[in-house]
């Protein structure tokens, strides 16, 4: 039976993820630590996950493990919320040991529910395992039904719970955990970046294309692991360098190994981590965040001029693009909005007239700047058209004269099969209407996507996966 706490904790987030339904989502975040000199990583783990909920906010957990005590001696703790929400100080107190691995959720596959949290930490015959999972296995069923077949049984709906499976087995018959793991990369498709936990090791991984994105840190003698290094900068670590896709790397007590068997020229490094997913102030695969959407709105003013009093971006994501139009085509920038940052604690009926006016609650104009002139809006994406049509009716009502939007991404047309939540065809405005029947429907004075070609100048050549722009899968 649940606790009153469990099910006030499931309203919550099933209320919040119906409110997030108009915006593109990645899956998680992973963070990992080994911190030789303490037994508590705990705390370490809490920041690093801190600076990574922007990745996920339905649900988080932490484990750690003392590499000096007995094999076995792994403490977890996960449940539904948010990170600062789910970790109060007497919880974290329980969670002992100098290796600790974290994660935080928005759920793509598997429900939204706290059995499908992570770590999964799994009991086996060779002893203990926790792992942390960013990003989607598309060949995950056919391996679960291999599993299944030889009497695995799953406790979960997760692709995640199919890796640590995978390594279990294989462990079983390896000299090694990292010749399991190894083995269970070999048969992963899709895109996934893995912090991985045993008694006496911490190890990442990084798919062989290097979809989903995993660096490595070091402060004093310790090593992180992260899924952004923005997490490095919260614990006051030094970034060190990406994993390399297809890279398996070990940390242990003696230090850094790294297995690169599996590495290989081919790269497609997901786009919108540079569009949307990561933080500001993060750097991935040697690009600069703030730097690619800068771009991308100097480009977007390249190919979409027009005449206009100020340029303004959506918060927070548009905003920095915003920047880049407004230098590009020498027009003022200015703030036209402003966000309320506890939004995300209101409770409202998801029916679809309320997720529609769930924007007022989340935005308010600004309208001092905005009367009497011509508008820019700048925004990462337009995914069912409904966030950018309530936004434009405010800035008009404050006011506005006119609101050109532009957009720092192409058309949305196809699914993306590697962990980004993207809605089905059906729900993706551009995949039924024109630019011109958009820009019509939204009520905008004008409508421009960014370009795929200059995806190039927005990443510095960075081999890319833009498959749900152009239908090209890498896998």
């Amino acid at each position: 039976m649940k606790t009153l706490h469990q099910e006030e904790s499931q309203n919550t987030y099933g209320l919040r993820r119906e409110m997030l339904t108009n915006s593109i989502h990645e899956e998680c975040g992973v963070f990992g630590i080994f911190h030789p000199e303490t037994d508590s990583a705990a705390p370490e783990v809490y920041y690093g996950l801190c600076a990574l909920q922007h990745r996920g906010q339905e649900s988080c957990g932490i484990a750690t493990c003392d590499t000096n005590g007995p094999q076995g001696n792994i403490c977890h703790y996960k449940d539904m919320g948010l990170v600062g929400e789910v970790f109060h100080p007497s919880v974290l107190d329980t969670l002992k040991g100098n290796v600790g691995i974290g994660h935080v959720r928005y759920s793509t596959t598997g429900a939204s529910t706290a059995e499908n949290a992570q770590p999964l930490v799994l009991n086996y015959l060779k002893g203990t395992l926790a792992l942390a999972h960013n990003g989607n296995i598309t060949n995950a069923d056919e391996i679960r039904q291999a599993l299944q077949e030889n009497g695995a049984i799953f406790h979960s709906t997760t692709d995640s719970e199919v890796i640590a499976c995978h390594i279990a087995r294989e462990r079983t018959h390896t000299a090694s955990v990292e010749d399991a793991i190894f083995r269970t990369a070999q048969r992963l498709k899709g895109g996934y970046a893995l912090v991985i936990m045993s008694p006496r090791k911490l190890i990442g991984v990084r798919d062989s294309l290097g979809l989903k994105p995993l660096c490595l840190g070091k402060r004093d003698s310790s090593y992180i692991l992260a899924s952004e290094s923005c997490a490095l900068t919260a614990v006051n670590a030094e970034f060190i360098r990406d994993i390399e896709p297809g890279e398996i790397i070990t940390i242990t007590k003696d230090g850094v190994r790294s297995d690169r068997r599996l590495v290989n020229e081919t790269r497609a490094h997901c786009i919108f981590e540079y569009i949307y997913f990561a933080r500001l102030d993060s750097t991935i695969d040697g690009v600069n965040v703030y730097d690619a959407r800068f771009r991308a709105g100097k480009a977007l003013a390249a190919s979409y001029p027009v005449e206009a009093d100020l340029v303004t971006g959506v918060p927070d994501s548009g905003l920095a693009a915003a920047m880049g139009y407004a230098e590009a085509s020498n027009l003022p920038f200015a703030l036209a909005f402003h966000k309320n940052s506890y939004v995300g604690r209101t409770f409202i009926k998801p029916t679809q007239k309320e997720r529609e006016s769930a924007v007022h609650l989340k935005l308010s104009v600004l309208t001092s700047v905005v009367k009497n002139k011509r508008i820019i809006l700048v925004d990462d994406s337009i995914v069912r058209g409904t966030t950018i049509a309530g936004l434009i009716r405010m800035l008009k009502e404050a006011g506005a004269k006119e609101v050109h939007v532009r957009i720092s991404s192409p058309p949305f047309l196809y699914p993306c099969y590697y962990g980004t939540d993207v809605p089905s065809n059906e729900q993706l405005i551009a995949s039924s209407l024109t630019a011109e029947e958009i820009r019509a429907n939204i009520k905008a004075d004008s409508l421009g996507y960014m370009r795929i070609e200059d995806f190039h100048h927005m990443t510095g050549g960075l081999p890319l996966c833009k498959a749900c722009f152009d239908n090209h899968y890498p896998v």
